[in-house]
């Protein structure tokens, strides 16, 4: 029987659950953006596919026991705090950088701030089971037999 990840219990469902609503959301956002206009801004439009990619890895890695994911889990999430944090100033300080607004403009806005919360309560998590995460092996073990 594979193990789980000590990442996929409790809250860390709803994290999981949330990332994956917040990827589905992106993904099908940047795709129609960069297929109907991607002229319009496309800058804005490349930022809305990366936070994507950025809510995929990060749910992938929140699921995938072991170390490894657990770095990629803690580096995913810090770029997304970041991103939010620098994409979010940036929309409010030149609007011209955004001509149409992206997953993390405005601080996550057009999605009830959750890329803003969604990062804080991700990182949260990350530390709360930092010792248990980094002991779990790098792959899931399969009982003998199986």
């Amino acid at each position: 029987m594979a193990t789980r990840s000590s990442l996929a219990t409790g809250v860390g469902r709803v994290l999981i659950a949330v990332y994956g609503i917040l990827a589905l959301a992106a993904t099908g956002r940047s795709v129609v953006q960069i297929i109907e206009k991607f002229s319009h801004a496309p800058f804005a439009y490349t930022l809305s596919a990366v936070a994507a990619l950025v809510y995929i890895v990060a749910m992938i890695a929140l699921i995938a026991p072991g170390r490894v994911w657990y770095r990629v889990a803690c580096v995913t999430i810090g770029f997304e705090m970041a991103g939010v944090l620098i994409v979010g100033t940036l929309s409010l300080v030149d609007r011209q950088l955004f001509p149409d607004d992206t997953v993390w403009s405005y601080y996550g806005l057009g999605y009830v701030f959750a890329p803003l919360v969604l990062p804080i309560a991700g990182l949260w998590w990350l530390r709360k089971h930092h010792r248990t995460a980094a002991a779990e092996p790098a792959r899931s073990t399969v009982a003998a037999g199986e």
